[in-house]
Protein backbone atom coordinates (compact mmCIF):
# COMPACT_ATOMS: atom_id res chain seq x y z
CA UNK A 1 0.00 0.00 0.00
CA UNK A 2 1.37 3.36 -1.12
CA UNK A 3 1.60 6.56 1.38
CA UNK A 4 -1.17 8.34 -0.08
CA UNK A 5 -4.02 5.17 0.62
CA UNK A 6 -2.04 4.31 4.00
CA UNK A 7 -3.21 7.88 4.36
CA UNK A 8 -6.31 8.30 3.36
CA UNK A 9 -7.11 4.84 5.64
CA UNK A 10 -5.87 6.39 8.45
CA UNK A 11 -7.74 9.76 7.92
CA UNK A 12 -10.93 7.28 7.67
CA UNK A 13 -10.35 5.62 11.02
CA UNK A 14 -9.62 8.67 12.84
CA UNK A 15 -12.66 10.71 11.46
CA UNK A 16 -14.47 7.11 13.09
CA UNK A 17 -12.80 7.85 16.13
CA UNK A 18 -13.37 11.58 16.47
CA UNK A 19 -16.99 10.95 16.19
CA UNK A 20 -16.90 8.39 18.85
CA UNK A 21 -15.31 10.57 21.42
CA UNK A 22 -17.84 13.59 20.70
CA UNK A 23 -20.28 11.25 21.18
CA UNK A 24 -19.12 10.16 24.34
CA UNK A 25 -18.75 13.92 24.98
CA UNK A 26 -22.67 14.26 24.90
CA UNK A 27 -23.49 10.98 26.66
CA UNK A 28 -21.36 12.03 29.64
CA UNK A 29 -22.71 15.64 29.84
CA UNK A 30 -26.36 13.94 29.79
CA UNK A 31 -25.61 11.50 32.47
CA UNK A 32 -23.58 13.69 34.97
CA UNK A 33 -26.07 16.89 34.19
CA UNK A 34 -23.19 19.06 33.86
CA UNK A 35 -19.60 19.89 33.09
CA UNK A 36 -18.04 15.76 32.09
CA UNK A 37 -14.58 15.55 33.60
CA UNK A 38 -11.84 17.25 31.45
CA UNK A 39 -10.16 13.95 29.74
CA UNK A 40 -13.78 13.24 28.21
CA UNK A 41 -13.72 17.06 26.94
CA UNK A 42 -10.85 16.85 25.96
CA UNK A 43 -10.72 13.51 24.57
CA UNK A 44 -11.66 14.69 20.36
CA UNK A 45 -8.73 17.00 20.55
CA UNK A 46 -5.95 14.35 19.92
CA UNK A 47 -8.04 12.57 16.84
CA UNK A 48 -9.09 16.56 15.41
CA UNK A 49 -5.70 17.45 15.27
CA UNK A 50 -4.49 14.53 13.37
CA UNK A 51 -7.88 15.25 10.82
CA UNK A 52 -6.69 18.43 10.15
CA UNK A 53 -3.01 17.48 9.23
CA UNK A 54 -4.38 14.13 7.56
CA UNK A 55 -6.89 16.27 5.46
CA UNK A 56 -4.93 18.85 4.60
CA UNK A 57 -2.59 16.61 3.16
CA UNK A 58 -5.51 14.68 0.67
CA UNK A 59 -6.73 17.84 0.24
CA UNK A 60 -3.17 19.28 -1.26
CA UNK A 61 -2.47 16.13 -3.13
CA UNK A 62 -4.33 16.21 -6.02
CA UNK A 63 -2.26 20.08 -6.83
CA UNK A 64 0.66 18.41 -6.19
CA UNK A 65 0.82 15.30 -8.20
CA UNK A 66 3.45 14.54 -10.50
CA UNK A 67 0.67 13.71 -13.31
CA UNK A 68 -0.83 17.26 -12.85
CA UNK A 69 2.48 18.53 -13.11
CA UNK A 70 3.61 16.55 -16.30
CA UNK A 71 0.46 17.47 -17.92
CA UNK A 72 0.44 20.78 -16.29
CA UNK A 73 0.04 22.81 -19.68
CA UNK A 74 -2.69 20.93 -21.75
CA UNK A 75 -5.20 20.76 -18.64
CA UNK A 76 -6.97 24.33 -18.67
CA UNK A 77 -9.54 25.91 -16.90
CA UNK A 78 -12.62 27.55 -18.75
CA UNK A 79 -11.73 30.72 -17.46
CA UNK A 80 -8.12 30.26 -19.55
CA UNK A 81 -9.26 28.88 -22.78
CA UNK A 82 -9.66 31.41 -25.72
CA UNK A 83 -12.75 32.67 -27.16
CA UNK A 84 -13.22 32.36 -30.64
CA UNK A 85 -15.78 34.54 -32.49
Amino acid sequence: MNTSAWIRQFHRWISILFTLTVIANFVAMAVRHGVPPPWITYAPLLPLALLLFTGLYLFALPYFSRDRARHGSSKRSLGDQEVSQ
